[in-house]
């Protein structure tokens, strides 16, 4: 069984890689008429080729480039008047002789809707109706009958993908217009989320002032829950903070004289901050940077608005 897998991976690896000698011009030309259309495209195919038209579809929608599925089937039974004059059509058939895709070429031609085809037949007569034909023959199936669509679906599938990314590049398409299609993935919460979404505020915040006792700061922090206490002057200004690993090294310094500190006496003056409108992915990174898990979020008057926590950015999936 493993020796049969291999070569089934071996023959589609091959499918894939008999393609890169059949890219010429056709390529370049396919690529300009989507690149230039003012519609959308519509990709079409028949069975297995039905499956891969609904990735390729899927792809290009979600690399900005406008795309649906529409099954060729239903075409022709009212399904066409999705179809305008402005949209590009993608017709895959390694035949190219598919009934139900050969039969929409009238339309197509009737309406003056450009037309690439993807097919393993050059002299089809799907091929000769398109605009543009891109080669996606192979030279044999994986299946040991040879009939069974397989290296065709997976030639047609990586054809689509080029097609997909050359016009993303050509876009240029970035990581924020891909989040922008993706909000609810983890590039979306990566690039959308911002501290502001995640930080705690008003009544959660734990603040003491520079005289307050250690022993009062250990109550103050176990209260609040987020391994810090904010030391803050009469107008709420951030003045330091002190933290639960600041006792823990204090007490292992001074033993029981560590309580009658003042948290001015323990406070790292100079606390990592980060402004409620930083993104969260940012938070994280300097959390890893300085090996901390918490960071004071300062208003602009220098009062202590918020506080972001590791834990809160985790939650969200965003690493």
């Amino acid at each position: 069984m493993i020796d049969i897998a291999k070569k089934v991976l071996k023959t589609e690896a091959e499918a894939i890689l008999g393609l890169i000698d059949k890219l010429d011009d056709r390529f370049d030309e396919a690529v300009g008429i989507i690149f230039k259309s003012r519609g959308k495209v519509v990709v079409t195919g028949m069975g297995k080729s039905g499956i891969i038209a609904k990735k390729i579809a899927s792809t290009l929608a979600s690399t900005g480039t406008p795309a649906f599925f529409m099954h060729p089937g239903e075409a022709s039974h009212g399904d066409l008047g999705m179809v305008s004059s402005e949209d590009v059509v993608i017709a895959i058939s390694n035949s190219g002789e598919t009934d139900e895709l050969v039969s929409l070429i009238p339309f197509l031609k009737r309406f003056n809707v450009n037309l690439i085809s993807m097919t393993g037949n050059a002299d089809s007569s799907l091929a000769k109706a398109a605009d543009v034909s891109l080669d996606v023959s192979v030279r044999e199936e994986a299946c040991p009958l040879g009939v069974v669509p397989t290296a065709s679906t997976t030639a047609s599938l990586a054809m689509g993908d080029a097609v997909a990314v050359a016009l993303l590049i050509k876009r240029g398409f970035n990581e924020q217009d891909f989040a922008s299609f993706h909000p609810s993935g983890s590039l979306g919460k990566k690039l959308f989320i911002k501290v502001k979404d995640l930080m705690h505020t008003g009544e959660a915040l734990p603040f003491i002032d520079p005289s307050a006792s250690m022993t009062d700061a250990v109550v103050e922090i176990s209260s609040k829950r987020l391994g810090i206490a904010i030391v803050v002057d009469g107008d709420k200004k951030i003045l330091g903070i002190v933290t639960d690993g600041d006792i823990r090294r204090g007490v292992e310094q001074w033993g029981k004289g560590f309580f009658d500190m003042t948290a001015s006496d323990v406070m790292t003056k100079t606390p990592k901050m980060i402004a409620a409108d930083a993104l969260a992915a940012k938070a994280l990174s300097v959390m890893e940077k300085h090996s901390i898990t918490v960071l004071v979020v300062p208003g602009p008057d220098g009062r202590a608005e918020g506080i972001v926590h590791l834990h809160d950015i985790l939650k969200q999936g965003i690493v």
